[in-house]
């Protein structure tokens, strides 16, 4: 069910922030537009919706995106169920490209990013692969293309049904190696694979947080994480690829060291609940500050294993043609699943948002729903 309706002005633009921390570059501040945490209205309640599990997931299954796109107050509220529910699924949409990232912007503007911050040019997947989002041959550096045949050329020892990795260790959120990362992440698959399989699942890392003990809490909250993807600047080197060295979607956010300090335990500030961010595949080459090495191990270790072990705070998703997943990468972590043969293409809109923080006054998501005892 959703949530019940708030008495608040959504018609409003955020108001500016004034207690989260800022940062800024060049003048301009990448911290949160909001001065708190954001309610949904209700604006959605007649479409027809279902929750997934307890924890992450809700599906619109009749509703076509297109026909909100234009309406503030439902993309809005779209964006807060976003970032409650984790991740929100819609069948067989008609979405064009240009919908898709006015979409991408619109869901952060509308909940306070900063306005340096635009869609995300990723580094590898990009239009210098010469890979078309559209029937008509398009190129855009500001869609990630989501393809099987690239994933299999450049990590051929991960992306294939015949790995013998463990598949676990593909738990990530989008793009954390940048200063400004991804707030929200609009996937939409042009092309599922003709044979079985191609899933994708996705793991709350509010739930994640509130597995940890009070000791183990405080502890997280205190210490920073190093995000580092070397991966992009290898394939740089065996294959000759132009990597994108320069803007991508916000000021901060250039070069090819692919290399950012975010806080291991992240406020959402749509929600202002708590989510483990510095976990999973994002600081697999990474490393917590401030602590030995062999803490940091142990650390990422088993805050890895919290989201890849517990599956009652993950959901999976089987992709039908032009199927959409809209996810807050701020408090969420996904893998897809390379147990298919043929070929697999999607579009991916990143937005940027803000820069990450830790807001000690926050709650974890099981306090703030009253569910703690």
């Amino acid at each position: 069910m959703a949530p019940p309706a708030a008495d608040i002005d959504i018609q409003s633009p955020p108001e500016v922030n004034t207690t989260f921390p800022t940062k800024t570059l060049a003048g301009h501040s990448s911290a949160s537009r909001l001065s708190g945490p954001l309610k949904y209205s209700g604006s959605l309640d007649s479409y027809e919706q279902l929750d997934f599990t307890a924890v992450i997931g809700r599906e619109f299954p009749e509703l076509q995106v297109s026909e909100i796109l234009h309406d503030d107050t439902k993309i809005r509220d779209l964006a807060v169920l976003v970032s409650e529910r984790g991740v929100v699924f819609f069948r067989n949409q008609n979405l064009n490209i240009d919908d898709q990232k006015l979409l991408g912007q619109r869901l952060g503007e509308l909940t306070g990013k900063p306005e340096t911050s635009k869609l995300h040019r990723h580094a590898l997947s990009n239009s210098k692969r010469g890979i078309a989002v559209d029937e008509n041959g398009r190129l855009d550096d500001e869609v990630s293309i989501i393809s099987s045949e690239q994933n299999r050329k450049f990590y051929a020892d991960r992306y294939t049904h015949l790995s013998k990795q463990l598949a676990s260790n593909g738990w990530h959120a989008d793009i954390t190696f940048e200063h400004i990362p991804s707030d929200y992440a609009i996937l939409k698959i042009i092309q599922p694979p003709a044979d079985a399989g191609g899933d994708t699942l996705w793991a709350s890392g509010y739930e994640a947080y509130d597995r940890l003990s009070p000791n183990f809490q405080k502890l997280a909250e205190g210490l920073t994480a190093t995000h580092y993807q070397p991966g992009f600047v290898k394939v740089k080197d065996a294959f000759g690829e132009e990597l994108i060295d320069d803007y991508r979607g916000a000021p901060e956010n250039k070069g090819l060291d692919f290399t950012a300090e975010h806080p291991l335990i992240r406020t959402n500030p749509v929600t202002g609940w708590k989510s483990l961010f510095g976990a999973g595949q994002q600081v697999e080459a990474g490393w917590i500050n401030g602590v030995t090495e062999r803490e940091s191990q142990i650390l990422k270790e088993y805050f890895k294993q919290l989201i890849a072990e517990n599956h009652d705070l993950q959901v999976r998703f089987r992709w039908n043609k032009n199927d959409l997943a809209i996810w807050d990468n701020r408090s969420v972590f996904h893998t897809a699943t390379n147990d298919y043969v043929g070929q697999r293409q999607g579009n991916r809109v990143v937005s940027l948002g803000e820069k990450p923080f830790f807001d000690p006054n926050s709650k974890s998501r099981r306090e703030a729903l009253g569910l703690l005892k």
